[in-house]
Formats: structure tokens, C-alpha cells, sequence
């Protein structure tokens, strides 16, 4: 009990979890010149490491740093998982909540901290390319690979921006598919390749299906009561799922076709 009442406080009811706002042009990273500029500067890296300087790591040096960023991607994803988990099951006051937020819903409170924390974990991410870049792998860096981590940062921006509804659950699938994802980029990392690979190619075909599924519940809460919170929002958040799923298939189908074929 001491552990599980320790666990809430550092996750939920510290002051600055409990108290979080999240304020346009306020918070940091909040503006949408942030969000451009980031998008841009990334975007901006890949054409002049891939065009103009040619950098590499030689893998003693570059297997290190993959395997301290696999780390400590997959423990942030970890630790946001559990912290959305708890901080839903303290705020939500019913399991509608949780699909269907209230319209004028306030980007507010330890639910809303999480989704910040994540948004900003994205860019974070932008990491994933500066590694493959400076390695001799760059069939690795394909349009899919690029055009979802730009993306990314302003769909999750629209969470806090439109407080969207379903927010939660997505957030916890995808942080929960990355500790998954990014233990097996470790192992890798660290020379040990697991049999398990087919299985985050699973998972993440099966966060977009499960995501499509919540969307259509929402969308029964959204036309048949009162409305939902940034349901709108939802718009580039379908394209994007769709886009995915589709990509995730399609590879799934190339990288396990049966080899007599």
C-alpha cells in the first residue's frame, strides 16, 4: 500500500501534475510557430545529413548511444503509460469520461499532463532519424518513417489544443506499444535479436484497429448526447490511423510472406 500510495503521489497528486493547465502561447512549446519551426528544422536536418554532410558513427561508438536512447525512450514510455493509467482511473468520473470528454472541456489536471508529457515525448523521438542518419542503414529512413514523426507532433498538439476526446486510451496503447517496440530496438542494440518482431508489428496494427473501434463508439456518445470535447480534432487523427494502418499492413504482408512465395 505505502508503494501504490507513493506511486499516485509522483504520478498524480504532486502539485505540479494535480495543477497543470495547459495555455496557448503560455505553456512551452504551446505556440503554433513552435510546432512549425520544429517540424521544419527536422525536416531541414534529414535533407542536409542526407544531401550536403554525409555524417557517420562507426558502430562502437553510435551502438552505445542507440542503446542509452532505446532506454530511455522505452522507460518515458513506461512511466507515461502507468502515470495516464492512474491519473484516468483518479479523474475520470465515469468510463464515458474516458471516450467522450464533456465539450468545453478544460486542458486541465494530471490527465492533461500526460498528454503534454507526450507531445513532447514525440520530439523526443525526432531522435530515432539523427540515429539511422548517422548509421550505414538508410533504406531504413523511408517516407513512412519521416512523414510519422512530423505528423505526429501536431496531431498530438491538437489533443491539448482541442482537449480531444479519447485521448486517454490512445495514449496509453501507443506508450504501452513503444515499451513493447522499443525493447525489442534495445536488444538489437545491445546484439541480441529477438524471435519477437512479427509481435510489435502486430500490436501496432492492432492499436489502429482498436483506436477505430473506440472512434465509432465516440462518435454514438458524440451524435447521440450532449457532444464530445475536440471531436473535431479527430479528423487529421483518422487520416493519419488509416494512412498507418494501411503502411503496417502492407508491410506486414511484404516482411512475412511465406518464402516459397
Amino acid at each position: 500500500m505505502k508503494f501504490s500510495s507513493s506511486l499516485r503521489y509522483y504520478l498524480v497528486k504532486q502539485p505540479a501534475i494535480q495543477n497543470f493547465t495547459w495555455i496557448c502561447n503560455l505553456t512551452p512549446a504551446s505556440s503554433f510557430q513552435f510546432i512549425l519551426i520544429t517540424v521544419a528544422c527536422y525536416l531541414c536536418i534529414i535533407f542536409l545529413l542526407t544531401r550536403v554532410f554525409r555524417l557517420r558513427l562507426p558502430p562502437p561508438i553510435l551502438k552505445p548511444i542507440t542503446a542509452l536512447y532505446d532506454t530511455a525512450i522505452l522507460l518515458l514510455s513506461f512511466v507515461m503509460a502507468l502515470g495516464c493509467t492512474l491519473s484516468t482511473m483518479s479523474h475520470a468520473p465515469d468510463l464515458r469520461w474516458i471516450i467522450c470528454c464533456p465539450p468545453n472541456t478544460p486542458p486541465s489536471g494530471p490527465v492533461f499532463f500526460w498528454a503534454y508529457v507526450f507531445y513532447l515525448s514525440k520530439i523526443l523521438e525526432f531522435f530515432d532519424t539523427l540515429l539511422i542518419l548517422l548509421s550505414d542503414c538508410h533504406q531504413r529512413l523511408t517516407l513512412l518513417h519521416v512523414s510519422h514523426h512530423a505528423v505526429v507532433i501536431p496531431m498530438c498538439y491538437l489533443w491539448l489544443w482541442t482537449s480531444q476526446s479519447l485521448f486517454p486510451v490512445v495514449l496509453v496503447t501507443n506508450a504501452s506499444v513503444h515499451v513493447l517496440m522499443y525493447a525489442y530496438y534495445l536488444s538489437c542494440a545491445l546484439g541480441v535479436r529477438p524471435r519477437w518482431k512479427k509481435l510489435v508489428t502486430e500490436c501496432q496494427i492492432a492499436q489502429f484497429r482498436a483506436s477505430f473501434g473506440a472512434l465509432a463508439l465516440m462518435l454514438g456518445y458524440y451524435f447521440f448526447g450532449p457532444g464530445c470535447s475536440g471531436v473535431w480534432g479527430w479528423i487529421l487523427n483518422v487520416l493519419f490511423f488509416a494512412w498507418l494502418l494501411f503502411h503496417f499492413v502492407n508491410f506486414r504482408k511484404q516482411a512475412y510472406k511465406p518464402k516459397s512465395e
